[in-house]
């Protein structure tokens, strides 16, 4: 079984190889939604990395609503990097890393990071979910205020595909191409 605390570089065989449950545990680190990760191990086994990311893309956009929201629900609040250990211990260090520019942010970024997150939780009733990596506090600051506009619906939308984007980049770190 492969330890949780550590998610060591795959190969596709590997990942197609392993048992139903330590894929499931894997899977999940990359996206919590647990309809996800059953309809992705039935697409096992996959060919290569594209195959794993199409089907990826596939599943998710065609959950429920329910299930996009469990998975919206195993991310932290951006800026929220106290709660990330104790929350989500599965992918935390993913969560931090994807993160890692809220730890150089201003306190006023921050404290506006937060209130804002909150009116955007009760707005829409999920947390405010943002492919963070690369990205900037102040972006992603600005992109949450610009969100706030968006009609419910849209925003789900627009989360998910936001998750999409997390979910592959996890499956990338999980499957490096130089571990094929």
């Amino acid at each position: 079984m492969v330890p949780q605390s550590q998610t060591p570089p795959l190969s596709i065989t590997a990942l197609n190889n392993f048992s139903a449950a330590e894929a499931a545990d894997l899977l999940l680190k990359c996206n919590g939604s647990k309809a996800w990760v059953e309809e992705m191990m039935r697409a096992r086994p996959f060919e290569d990395p594209d195959a794993l990311f199409a089907a990826a893309e596939r599943v998710w956009h065609q959950l429920p609503h329910a299930d996009v929201l469990e998975g919206f629900n195993h991310h932290p609040r951006i800026g929220d990097l106290a709660g990330l250990k104790a929350k989500f211990s599965l992918s935390s260090a993913w969560s931090k890393s994807e993160q890692s520019s809220v730890e150089q942010a201003s306190d006023n970024v921050l404290l506006e990071l937060r209130d804002l997150n909150l009116a955007y939780e009760q707005k829409f009733g999920f947390i405010f979910i943002v492919c963070a990596t690369g990205k900037s506090a102040d972006e992603m600051l600005r992109l949450l205020k610009e969100r706030m506009n968006n009609d419910p619906e849209h925003e789900l939308q627009v989360a998910a595909k936001e998750h999409a984007k997390i979910t592959k980049l996890r499956l990338e770190k999980l499957c490096q191409p130089s571990a094929l």
